[in-house]
């Protein structure tokens, strides 16, 4: 269990990592860029981040695999959290630029929301599958930036932001648990939709 965690804290983090460096860049596509970073350190070390793992449940979904799942979502949790306050207390001009994008966020309806967590779901999974599968890091190099450019939602890179942006709310939570959700299932419909055209077996 406590490896799990720790896991998911260590994914988390070099998410938060690369939301820093988004919130820090003055161009938009350098900063969807170098967000790359945390999917890229999560599939090289294998470390447990809910995005990556959920779109395979209905392959495997014994116990092991929901333990691993949901002690990675705390982990996220735990290290987005720790970052965002990190990155707050050292850098105020970066937490003022994570509440306008935070802000921007509760400003979206329930279902944009969850559209917008569905279709990062699917471009994490692909990216995620592509190294997994075919030793690629097409998949992560350009849909990352895809989804971020395209503004949509990523729920643990959402944690870190919350929190560095001091936002912390029931309607904040509601959002974020939204986003979980979303990228949920765009990421096993995804997968369903690679085994129905018959190019994953």
């Amino acid at each position: 269990m406590l490896k799990k965690i720790i896991s998911g804290i260590t994914a988390s983090s070099i998410v938060s990592m690369g939301g820093s460096a988004f919130l820090s860049s003055e161009y938009k596509f350098v900063g969807a860029f170098l967000f790359t970073l945390g999917l890229l350190g999560v599939s090289y070390y294998g470390l447990n981040l809910y995005t990556g793992k959920i779109g395979y449940m209905i392959q495997k979904h014994d116990r092991e695999a929901w333990s691993t799942l949901l002690w990675g979502l705390l982990g996220n949790l735990i290290g987005g959290v720790l970052c965002g306050l990190a990155m707050a207390a050292a850098s105020p001009a970066l937490a003022e630029k994570a509440r306008a994008v935070c802000e921007a966020k509760l400003a979206l309806s329930p279902l944009a929301g969850l559209i917008k967590g569905f279709f990062c779901g699917v471009l994490i999974y692909l990216g995620v599958d592509m190294f997994r599968n075919k030793g690629t890091l097409a998949g992560i190099l350009v849909g990352v930036p895809v989804f971020v450019l395209s503004g949509f939602e990523h729920s643990v890179a959402d944690m870190f932001y919350f929190t560095a942006a001091g936002i912390f709310s029931l309607k904040a939570l509601g959002f974020v648990a939204l986003i979980v959700l979303g990228n949920g299932i765009g990421s096993l419909v995804f997968d369903r939709l690679l085994y129905g055209a018959g190019v994953k077996e």
